[in-house]
């Protein structure tokens, strides 16, 4: 019997835990009808709790930082699905409480459990009751309750932490109508219930007694077999899905403004942050339509990585009819047009005055398919594609954009284009395409300005990555090569080179990566506008 939680017990009940959720992790799945019926609720966390316990036997016995702050870490990092990123979550908030402090004893836990608690639900951009969130809280309270009667020891504190969280299970039926309408309880506080119920094992040494998790209840309508149309939380027509990445290279405030634009989009929106060894990281995790509007929310805060988007339900595959599908991009210049044409791109060439949403959406109905994706190959543009996008879905067009903001990006997402495939399949292997590719592109300065890199002139050259100056020079090809380099530095296998009017720049270019990069496969068009001498896309 323990009488206070100390790093070894930490490891131990992740252990047990991974051990209890792998047992479980069918039936967990087979609750799951909330927020959607996509059946992974005992997967994902089972697979955030993996990542924790991976975490702490890497390298917990190759550091000193606490076992709370490794775990949190591991949770955070490798978090899954809504779920999942609950759970996180809270082992976040736990680790705030007591990473760094002696052994938690009775008392102490509880206090942490109820603000973990109430830091999991701030976490939630749109909580419901009868959810993980509910039985977190019925567990926190619980705990805090038996401190109050005076039962403080460790064992006490934890088996009250349990049995509330189990009670407060068997309400949320009562509380969400999806559950009432299955037969269900929560499949996510369910898992919570078995984590919990493994710190009880952890700390006491003896399982506590339970009835199995039940089922769905005979004569309910199981939500993978019926019809769509009766089902609850069902996602949006169109290419819509369960956006996940981590995100790195960003601050508090990005990430606010990122979450705002998010919670516009979607729900089921999560956001953790957690501190990692090179700065502050957040996963972050939403259900929404526009798959596109979604990854660059993510790039506009930062660097998003490990992209990951699933279907929110599981959906039929039609087969693919020829002609009813067409790829639509805006481009600046004729070389341009001639490029993405060649690849079998409808184009919509900017004039002196620009590009209008009229102009995107006369060319997707030009187009006379009924699935159109549109690449709009500027960051300005992204908001005219949109539009045109909404309003030909009022026309009955199914239009995905993806958001591509350079040329550079919109090529790596034809590369990867594919008729094939389901639609919304299609528009997310193209945005996940783009997001990996890192742009970059050497312009002229037309005035003084302030830029990132320092004070430039009229005249100047100018390197900028993904929309950040970050050299000035006086020659383009210098200015062009200290930009690769510094692209190239952060990894990258292939760099993708549109050229200007000055093809001697991109001679001097490809000699440079040639000498100094010989590993990185080049691919180098030509036909670039005349206001950017050079393009650059990193992958």
């Amino acid at each position: 019997m323990l009488e206070a939680l100390d790093e070894a017990a930490v490891g131990n009940w992740c252990r047990t835990a991974v051990e209890a959720l792998s047992e479980a992790r069918g039936r967990l799945d087979e609750l799951n009808v909330f927020p959607v019926p996509d059946g992974d609720t005992g997967t994902n966390l089972l697979l955030t709790a993996q990542a924790a316990l991976a975490a702490l036997e890497k390298e917990g016995a190759r550091t000193t930082e606490p076992a709370w702050s490794v775990l949190a870490r591991g949770a955070v990092l490798g978090a899954r699905g809504n779920s999942g990123t609950i759970l996180a979550q809270l082992m976040r908030g736990l680790a705030d409480q007591l990473a760094g402090r002696p052994a938690a004893d009775g008392p102490v836990l509880a206090t942490a459990l109820q603000k973990a608690a109430e830091t999991a639900y701030t976490a939630v951009a749109d909580p419901e009751e009868g959810t993980f969130l509910s039985v977190a809280r019925g567990a926190a309270e619980s705990a805090g309750d038996a401190v109050d009667a005076g039962r403080t020891s460790l064992a006490d504190v934890v088996t009250a932490a349990a049995d509330g969280a189990r009670v407060a299970l068997d309400r949320t039926p009562g509380q969400l109508a999806a559950l009432r309408e299955a037969g269900v309880v929560d499949a996510g506080g369910a898992g919570l219930c078995l984590v919990l119920d493994a710190l009880v094992t952890t700390v006491t040494g003896v399982e506590p007694a339970r009835p199995p998790l039940a089922r769905r209840e005979a004569g309910h309508r199981h939500p993978h077999r019926t019809d769509s149309r009766d089902l609850p939380h069902q996602p949006p027509p169109g290419p819509g899905g369960e956006v996940q990445f981590l995100l790195a290279d960003s601050d508090e405030a990005a990430v606010a403004r990122m979450h705002a634009r998010l919670a516009e989009l979607g729900d089921s929106l999560v956001v953790v942050g957690v501190d990692t060894p090179t700065g502050r990281e957040w996963n972050v995790h939403v259900h929404v339509s526009d798959i596109g509007a979604a990854i660059e929310a993510g790039i506009e805060a930062g660097r998003p990585y490990r992209v990951s988007v699933e279907p929110l339900a599981p959906q039929p595959v039609p087969a693919p009819v020829a002609g009813t599908r067409a790829l639509v991009a805006v481009v600046s210049s004729d070389g341009l047009a001639e490029l993405f044409g060649e690849a079998g791109v409808r184009v919509v060439t900017c004039g002196p005055d620009g590009v209008t949403e009229d102009d995107v959406l006369d060319e997707i109905l030009a187009s006379a398919a009924h699935e159109v994706a549109v690449l709009p190959n500027d960051a300005a543009l992204l908001p005219v594609a949109a539009r045109a996008a909404a309003r030909a879905r009022e026309l009955g067009r199914e239009v995905g954009v993806v958001p591509t903001r350079s040329p550079v990006q919109g090529l790596a997402a034809c590369a990867v284009g594919d008729p094939g495939r389901r639609f919304g399949d299609d528009v997310i292997a193209m945005a996940e395409a783009a997001a990996a590719t890192r742009w970059a592109e050497v312009t002229v300065a037309e005035q003084e300005a302030l830029t990132s890199a320092g004070r430039c002139a009229p005249g100047d050259v100018l390197g900028s990555a993904e929309g950040d100056v970050v050299v000035i020079g006086q020659e383009p090809a210098d200015v062009a090569c200290d930009l690769l380099d510094r692209l190239l530095s952060a990894g990258g296998e292939m760099a993708t080179l549109l050229v200007g009017p000055d093809e001697a720049l991109g001679d001097a270019v490809c000699a440079h990566l040639s000498a100094r990069h010989p590993t990185i496969e080049v691919v180098r068009y030509g036909g670039g506008p005349a206001a950017i001498p050079l393009q650059v896309g990193v992958e």
